[in-house]
């Protein structure tokens, strides 16, 4: 199937902050661009006006939408293959009925009608949980969303060895020809001694030499694929959620991988990803685990 990128817009300004940042990475990418308005006028105003004249509000609206964004993506790259359409179904549904083989989907941050008070919109999170393909969430300052920094950011645990978040990270950082920061944290065991100077940095040395290993094995296959990304390894202690978090100030994007279990949405990304989605300062992609892989121990 062939690849392509499918944004979900609905007007507001976090789905056309979206938007400009999709029409760039499918640009990046020589990718055709789909663009998806999803709206349930239908079923609240019917599909027979009431003149054969007349249009019913809720259609003119949602065409509006979709027909500005797809003027809007084609002013921004002239000659980009795209398409645009508005789906009679909810927006969460339609996007993750969009997200098949081949596809990466974007959305904003939030969208339209969201509280103030909400760090994230309900369909940005629901998508991010629950797609089968990579989702990035468009999200911080104008430094980021333009790719100033030059770097991407990749945060790996023990269950990342050749994952499809590895291989996706080394693709945005070739694509963008950008450095690709990739950082692995670890915990020192709660029993372990820790009041005996020796015996601390004993241990230190310990868990930096294990995850010098891991990393070796993890990005080996993909490092060879792609032999000119810059690669700034690191090995941190500390809580990945949390160490990632400070390190998306200086990255254009933050890829973290996420487990696909059955339950409350939160649960379903991670505590990572669950965290990186509400307060990463750049956009955030959020690639799928095989469900056949032991989440525990998950960073």
């Amino acid at each position: 199937m062939e690849s392509r990128l499918v944004v979900g817009v609905d007007g507001a300004d976090s789905s056309l902050t979206a938007l400009d940042w999709a029409v760039d990475e499918a640009v990046r990418h020589t990718f055709p661009l789909r663009i998806v308005h999803a709206s349930m006028w239908e079923r609240y105003e019917g599909v027979v006006p009431a003149r054969t004249t007349d249009r019913p509000s809720g259609q003119v609206l949602a065409e509006n939408i979709a027909d500005t964004a797809a003027e809007r993506a084609r002013r921004r790259a002239p000659g980009l293959p795209l398409t645009a359409d508005v789906l009679a179904e909810d927006a969460s549904g339609a996007l993750l009925r969009e997200g098949r083989e081949g596809t990466i989907l974007v959305v904003g941050s939030r969208g339209r009608g969201e509280f103030a008070g909400l760090l994230l919109g309900s369909v940005s999170l629901v998508v991010a949980a629950r797609a089968p393909c990579p989702v990035i969430v468009v999200r911080g300052d104008r430094e980021a969303l333009e790719g100033r920094h030059e770097r991407v950011l990749l945060g790996v645990g023990e269950h990342d060895v050749d994952s499809p978040a590895v291989r996706f990270a080394f693709q945005e950082a070739a694509v963008r020809d950008a450095e690709l920061d990739i950082v692995h944290t670890w915990r020192r065991p709660a029993h372990e001694p820790a009041d005996h100077l020796l015996m601390r940095r004993a241990g230190a040395a310990y868990f930096t030499e294990g995850a010098s290993e891991l990393l070796d094995t993890t990005l080996k296959a993909a490092a060879a694929e792609h032999p000119q990304v810059r690669l700034r390894r690191s090995s941190v202690e500390g809580p990945a959620h949390t160490m990632l978090t400070e390190r998306s100030s200086a990255a254009d994007l933050l890829v973290v991988g996420a487990r696909r279990r059955d339950g409350l949405v939160a649960l379903e990304l991670g505590r990572v990803a669950h965290r990186a989605l509400h307060h990463a300062s750049c956009p955030v992609a959020v690639v799928p685990r095989l469900r056949s892989v032991t989440m525990e121990g998950d960073q």
